[in-house]
């Protein structure tokens, strides 16, 4: 109603002032005139859409660890000597060497210990040491409090950079007092090392191959000793390989096909074993990789019924 008294005030002067020079019929052709020109503008506001707005983007969902206050970017200086500065890493995901699009979001998560004699409460900090941030911040708190010998998750929601290429991004921690320290007997920072590939179909392949042996019973000379070859496969993407086991003695196992669905790793084991006076010395087992073919090293172990 509003606009409706809006159009008929424009028009009232005009009405007016033909009245005032002409009488009659004229008047009222005119007054008909004016009448059909307000229907008509009416009749186009009424029909009249307005265009909507675009929706809101949807908020990003945010890490679980909140970045501290805002301050310059932390210095990199030596790591400090301090009884609570000791840490072990155990592991992370995804794996390094994961290929993603640019700007894609992930999850680096990293599992430590706490191998100081110190509880680490939530005034300890993780904080951005070197290479890319990747769209996170540069400090961030603790999540929770660890006891000496507990572990701990740190998970950060980092970014894919724009450009196509190996990036990493390193990160220490930081006591109360101001204590920088990584992980392991050097101290080294903890890091996410990801490959960004704009290619609609990237080539997927092995990143890494590492083994571990043991040994059942692990020391004396029983009649039989069982040596366990456990070889951990780490991929960049869903990847499907064949592979045979190669064995010092020639005793090969037969081809296999292994299909993984995403960038991660996948654990393969292969036993040996060996009579009490049986070919003692060095002895050696090996992942083949066919397809894709893939350089391994040699897994060594010792039958030494001296052990």
């Amino acid at each position: 109603m509003k606009s409706r008294r809006l159009v008929a005030a424009s028009f009232l002067p005009l009405t007016m002032v033909l009245s005032a020079c002409g009488s009659g019929a004229e008047a009222d052709t005119i007054a008909t005139a004016v009448a059909q020109t307000v229907s008509a503008q009416e009749r186009e506001r009424a029909s009249f859409t307005p265009t909507p707005l675009p929706p809101s983007p949807t908020p990003p969902m945010l890490p679980t660890l909140t970045p501290a206050a805002a301050g310059p970017t932390p210095t990199r200086q030596a790591s400090a000597t301090s009884s609570c500065a000791s840490a072990s890493w155990l592991g992370d995901t995804p794996p390094d060497g994961k290929i993603m699009k640019p700007g894609e979001q992930f999850w680096k998560t990293w599992t430590i210990r706490n191998t100081s004699s110190c509880t680490w409460n939530t005034s300890y900090q993780i904080v951005f040491w070197d290479g890319n941030v990747m769209g996170g911040g540069y400090v961030y708190n603790f999540p929770q409090s660890v006891l000496p010998g507990n572990v701990v998750e740190i998970p950060l929601l980092l970014t894919a950079p724009l450009t196509d290429g190996q990036h990493v991004s390193e990160w220490k921690f930081k006591t109360p007092d101001g204590t920088l320290f990584g992980v392991g007997e050097y101290s080294v920072p903890i890091s996410a090392v990801i490959e960004v590939s704009s290619d609609a179909n990237p080539d997927y392949g092995i990143v890494s191959v590492d083994y571990t042996v043991s040994r059942d019973p692990q020391y004396g000379c029983p009649a039989n000793v069982w040596y366990t070859v456990t070889a951990t496969i780490t991929t960049n993407g869903p990847l499907e390989f064949t592979y045979y086991w190669a064995q010092w003695d020639g005793n090969d196992s037969n081809t296999k096909t292994v299909e993984v669905k995403e960038a991660g790793t996948t654990t393969l084991s292969r036993q040996d074993a060996r009579g009490l006076a049986t070919n003692p010395g060095e002895k050696w087992m090996q992942l083949v990789f066919t397809d894709p073919a893939f350089p391994t090293v040699k897994a060594f172990y010792y039958h030494n019924c001296n052990l």
